[in-house]
């Protein structure tokens, strides 16, 4: 089960509460059918999201809350195929304001970069907010105590605050689906305050590409002022608490294997070959797939290939576009007038240059099943993906998927978030329509043996990240649960092979539970054999500095660390920093050696109140120690000892770890170290390694371009995992060996 920290909300909110895993968002996984007896049935969605979530679903008896499709329709909550559904009921102004409205006439068009111009209507927004509480509304009652709540998509932008608001205890994420653009653009909207504030409720935000999720964090420094370090916002959340919003991108993937096994079928390859016979058996089939919509590039793509056409390049006996373009938001006046320019544009380029054998374009506006979808793409030598803004794309990984064959190009706009992942496809700028069109003649004309080579790389990445790792490494960011593999994981070694080439980097390395395994007695904690070479390995490099951040004391950290030489030392949690030039004392004002006197007494008094619980001196504080005693009676001294520290010292600052309650006089953490240690390293890049809940203050001071890396299970802030020491010591060595590659030396792991 996902469970978040305890907090007591009011119980009236809890008659219905039932789910530990609740999704919410604008449609049920299910669509409403009406049989012709009037009776109502429901049949599953084939989506992604839906393939991705259904099996988490089960195991955490998750319920979906969403719209069933059908306005001034309600339905009572039912189970399909061993999920509950939810479903919320919209009216049908409600479907014209807040969907078709604001949702598609205002976000839509915004969020694209303005590609067709946003309608504001005050009452679009009213009838936003209004629908948003409802959902909210119905989240929360659905929801356990604790449970988890993933909100998706930009309709629904409003519900994390209110959840946060109404249900405290809940850990919410929420995850956006399109682009999120540039504030420049994103000022425009009247209601801009309202829809970040509503965002910044969730613990973790996502998005398709990291400069979305930059765009949201600048958006939020020029509209509340509030502090952000990399991927981490600090919100004030009342009663002088800070809560640390993750917003950063966890790229959307598709069920690869599935496409695979489809592709795969001799019915549906049957089928392939009879959709290229039908067309004539053109030497070349290019096809488009796209939702009927302005953001697509469908013109910027009819238009490369009439002139094409046009200037004899291609010839409509060797060449056809096929064009699927499914029906969308056709109540839209754009999306209207949009349909109607592009069948004008197919008409005339078909009535120019198609042949009584032969058709230029081959358009077809109706969606079809997957299946047919997956003929489609066998079918197809180059799949032509020319989107003018998309925040993933997921019909680009679906082609690549298909092809087992190693026989197909995939032409792609880098306006795409999957162009960030898809580098070996042919990347293009659909503006540019003579780029556009040299691309096409490119991909057409690519030898087999360079197609095979590219349909390699691509089909490896979209099987690496599939849609089940995608919801797997949000649900680990949100939740800190889940199963860690031994071993360095691909997208770590991803991670790891492009920071080693960075001109300076700084290696900064929690100690205990990560170079050292955690033993009963600080002081015989060592770091296992392969971890101290690797540190030696890049010690002994003039472009690579060494930091050890511990919440030891400097003394006991030297004592057990024994760094090598050259090695920065960071104790006592950022209070005492040893760099070139030797230690930092610490002079302690009169109140701070009172204070900590009286906190000495306290700590020893509760300390002897349980066999095994010990306390330790640091040169600002004390640290109760309760890893020794079972785990009920550590958590009553802990909060005996909180209880009476801040009744009797409440100047002092609070830390817990992992069998360890912490207080201090003279108030520091592991994020201020690394950055006085990034400074003085100069450093390009950090790369940090931590297991406690302490190393969170240094993954939040982490920067774009740094790499954080939490050992074992809980809630981080770090974007990867590892399981152990020992895979630690295995992630310092391959670091190690990438930084020589770098540098043009071999590598074992190559």
């Amino acid at each position: 089960m996902l469970h978040a920290p305890e907090s007591t909300p009011s119980d009236d909110l809890y008659i219905d509460a039932a789910y530990d895993m609740i999704v919410v968002s604008n449609r049920l996984p299910v669509d409403y059918e009406q049989a012709p007896d009037g009776s109502t049935t429901w049949k599953g969605s084939p989506g992604g999201l839906v393939t991705a979530l259904e099996p988490i679903m089960r195991t955490t008896e998750g319920a979906w809350v969403g719209w069933a499709g059908v306005a001034d329709m309600e339905f009572d909550p039912f189970e399909h195929d061993g999920i509950s559904i939810i479903p919320v009921p919209l009216s049908a102004d409600e479907l014209e304001e807040y969907y078709e409205g604001f949702s598609n006439d205002t976000l839509w068009p915004l969020y694209h970069d303005v590609i067709a111009p946003p309608s504001f209507h005050r009452e679009w927004w009213d009838s936003y907010v209004r629908v948003n509480r409802r959902f909210a509304e119905a989240a929360a009652r659905a929801a356990s105590h604790g449970a988890v709540v993933w909100v998706q998509d930009y309709q629904l932008q409003l519900v994390p605050r209110m959840l946060r608001e109404s249900r405290p205890d809940l850990v919410i994420g929420f995850f956006n689906h399109i682009p999120f653009p540039a504030y420049g653009i994103y000022s425009q909207l009247p209601w801009r305050r309202q829809v970040i504030d509503g965002l910044l409720g969730a613990d973790v935000i996502g998005f398709q590409r990291s400069a979305d999720a930059g765009n949201f964090t600048r958006a939020v420094r020029r509209l509340f002022g509030y502090a952000t370090r990399g991927s981490v916002i600090d919100v004030p959340d009342g009663n002088d608490q800070v809560r640390h919003v993750v917003a950063r991108h966890f790229p959307i993937s598709i069920d690869a294997a599935g496409f695979e096994e489809l592709a795969r079928r001799p019915e549906v390859q049957a089928r392939a070959k009879e959709i290229r016979s039908s067309l004539g058996d053109p030497k070349t089939i290019i096809l488009g797939v796209d939702r009927l919509d302005y953001t697509k590039g469908i013109r910027h793509r009819l238009k490369a290939f009439g002139e094409l056409l046009r200037d004899e390049r291609l010839s409509v006996e060797d060449v056809t576009l096929v064009q699927v373009a499914s029906p969308s938001r056709e109540r839209v006046e754009t999306y209207r007038l949009l349909r109607d320019e592009i069948e004008l544009m197919v008409g005339r380029l078909n009535g120019d240059h198609s042949t009584l054998g032969h058709q230029a374009i081959a358009y077809l506006h109706h969606g079809y099943p997957r299946e047919e979808m997956v003929a489609l793409y066998l079918a197809a030598d180059v799949m032509l993906v020319t989107a003018l803004r998309d925040g993933m794309n997921l019909v680009a990984k679906e082609y690549v998927a298909c092809r087992f064959d190693e026989r197909g190009v995939l032409l792609l706009s880098e306006f795409t978030g999957a162009s960030d992942e898809l580098r070996q496809a042919v990347l293009v700028n659909p503006h540019d329509i003579e780029g556009l069109k040299d691309a096409i003649v490119e991909a057409i004309e690519m030898p087999q043996r360079e197609r095979s080579r590219r349909m390699r790389a691509l089909r490896k990445r979209v099987r690496e990240n599939d849609v089940a790792n995608w919801s797997a490494t949000f649900l680990k960011t949100l939740t800190g649960s889940g199963i860690i593999a031994p071993g360095v994981p691909e997208g770590l070694t991803s991670a790891l092979n492009r920071i080693a080439g960075t001109e300076r980097l700084l290696v900064a390395l929690d100690f205990d539970g990560t170079l050292a395994p955690l033993v009963d007695r600080p002081e015989d904690a060592r770091a296992t054999k392969r971890a101290r070479a690797a540190i030696e390995r890049l010690a002994a490099a003039d472009d690579t500095r060494v930091a050890i951040v511990s919440g030891r004391a400097l003394q006991s950290l030297r004592e057990v660390a024994d760094p090598p030489q050259g090695t920065l030392l960071s104790g006592s949690h950022g209070v005492e920093l040893q760099l070139d030039s030797g230690g930092v004392t610490i002079d302690l004002r009169d109140a701070e050696l009172a204070g900590l006197e009286r906190l000495t007494q306290i700590l020893e008094e509760v300390a002897s109140g349980a066999e095994g619980a010990w306390v330790e001196w640091k040169p600002a504080g004390l640290a109760l120690h309760t890893r020794r005693v079972p785990a009920n009676i550590g958590a009553t001294l802990q909060r005996t000892a909180r209880e009476r520290v801040e009744a009797e010292v409440p100047e002092l600052s609070v830390r817990g770890g992992k069998g360890v309650l912490e207080f201090s006089v003279r108030p520091g953490d592991k994020g201020e170290a690394l950055t006085r240690l990034r400074q003085h390293a100069g450093s390009s890049a950090v790369f940090y390694v931590g297991d406690d809940v302490t190393d969170e203050d240094a993954f939040a001071a982490l920067e774009y371009e740094d790499v954080g890396v939490k050992v074992g299970q809980g809630k981080s802030l770090a974007t990867h995992r590892v399981k152990s020491t020992e895979d630690v010591a295995e992630l310092l060595e391959r670091l190690a060996d990438a930084r020589d590659m770098a540098r043009g030396r071999p590598s074992r792991w190559t």
